[in-house]
């Protein structure tokens, strides 16, 4: 067994395969890189968990100004459709008021699957402006808010229907299409818009090939069926949303690694990730793939399902959590140069960020909850929490409100 390029079948998932889709796995290599950091073995950042508390404490007192009452929601894709004050979920499910049940959540997973995709950075200099409201909104909210406007208008629908995504829809996606509902252009420019492309091109791909997931009339939506089938008494085990993500999703990658002629998605090598046989030094994070998994809790509840065992999940390795820690002091590069040139997403050093993050994300909630005297799920802390505190970190320390530690993004990851 080996790490190749091959393409993806269908069939059961080797032992191997299964453990490099398994949050488990991811915890614990992230955790492996975590206990090198504790005993100054890392090759590109120090750790610094005394900073921990400090952050603990910023974040408690971002997550109380967002959320004052702490009834805070599971981190999702769907909270940045409110991107200005503008309550555009409730909008879109008056939309969709008249359809039964099952229909309305395939109609949010139509939004919400697109909207992660395309929600890898989109560079400080790109805004969306909105016409219903004459808001211009930028980073990750603009590209939320442009999404929508383009599934709502039927932009990835072979039939031109409002909130559908099908197949062909999705093949029919190009360049001059992204860019022209995206609002691109050469004053207004967005990071990756090949690799954008590429991922909805490859999804509409597997949406016609994989009947056994997509079953209604090769729509994204079907997703919903699909993971209705696995729930047992209409209750759905968080870990068997991701596992039937990265099964279902897993051609739609970039050539990266690959394990059993499966692609891996957001799998990279790193010297301390540990593991044995074909997976040693195989470090799994599947960012998007999670997020994904957060985002679709509000339609699988709107089909009425119950997600269990949400906990399972990890925290999200990206830039503004990473971001935070940096900004912070949790972690300090070795290389004080590091922070002044951009680096690629399958560098060491940013695998090394990105597993520190997942790691140190696992550390920091049980201090954010001692400080707010309240107990609350990892994912209550990333929305409440600590994306935002990353944010408010970057936007009073760098003019542009980026990250500090830049990333040659393709669209896919970041």
């Amino acid at each position: 067994m080996s790490a190749t390029n091959e393409l993806a079948g269908d069939s059961q998932p080797s032992a191997e395969l299964a453990l490099m889709r398994s949050p488990s796995t991811i915890r614990a290599r992230c955790h492996n890189l975590l206990g090198a950091g504790e005993r100054g073995e890392l090759s590109h950042f120090v750790v610094d968990l005394e900073r921990l508390r400090e952050t603990a404490r910023f974040t408690a007192q971002i997550t109380r100004e967002r959320y004052p009452t702490l009834a805070i929601p599971p981190h999702s894709r769907f909270g940045h459709f409110a991107a200005g004050g503008v309550s555009r979920l409730a909008e879109l499910e008056r939309d969709l008021v008249r359809l039964d049940a099952r229909e309305r959540a395939r109609s949010l997973v139509d939004v919400v699957v697109v909207s992660v995709l395309l929600d890898a950075g989109a560079g400080p200099a790109w805004r969306y402006h909105e016409s219903s409201t004459g808001l211009s909104i930028g980073r990750s909210e603009g590209l939320a808010v442009a999404s929508l406007a383009w599934v709502k208008e039927g932009g990835l629908s072979s039939r031109g229907r409002a909130y559908e995504v099908d197949a062909e829809g999705l093949a029919q996606v190009t360049t001059e299409r992204l860019s022209r509902a995206f609002q691109v252009r050469g004053d207004n420019p967005l990071v990756g818009v090949a690799g954008r492309v590429h991922l909805l091109q490859a999804l509409g791909a597997v949406i016609a090939r994989r009947s056994d997931v997509f079953t209604r009339g090769k729509r994204l939506g079907a997703l919903v069926d699909c993971l209705a089938a696995q729930a047992s008494g209409g209750v759905l085990r968080a870990e068997l949303i991701l596992k039937s993500l990265l099964d279902a999703l897993s051609e739609i990658w970039p050539g990266r690694l690959s394990l059993d002629g499966a692609p891996l998605g957001d799998v990279w090598h790193h010297p301390q990730a540990g593991g044995e046989g074909a997976t040693s030094g195989l470090l799994p994070l599947h960012k998007l793939s999670q997020w994904l998994s957060y985002s679709l809790l509000h339609p699988l509840e709107v089909a009425g399902l119950t997600v269990v065992e949400l906990g399972a999940l990890t925290g999200l390795a990206e830039y503004r959590n990473g971001g935070l820690l940096l900004d912070m002091g949790v972690i300090t590069p070795r290389d004080p140069d590091a922070l002044s040139r951009a680096h690629e997403v399958s560098s060491e050093l940013v695998v090394e960020w990105r597993g520190l993050t997942v790691a140190l994300l696992d550390r920091l909630a049980p201090l954010v909850c001692h400080e707010l005297g309240k107990e609350l799920t990892l994912a209550a802390i990333l929305e409440g929490g600590t994306w935002a505190a990353g944010r408010a970190c970057a936007q009073k320390l760098r003019a542009d409100g980026g990250p500090p530690l830049r990333i040659d993004s393709d669209g896919t990851v970041f």
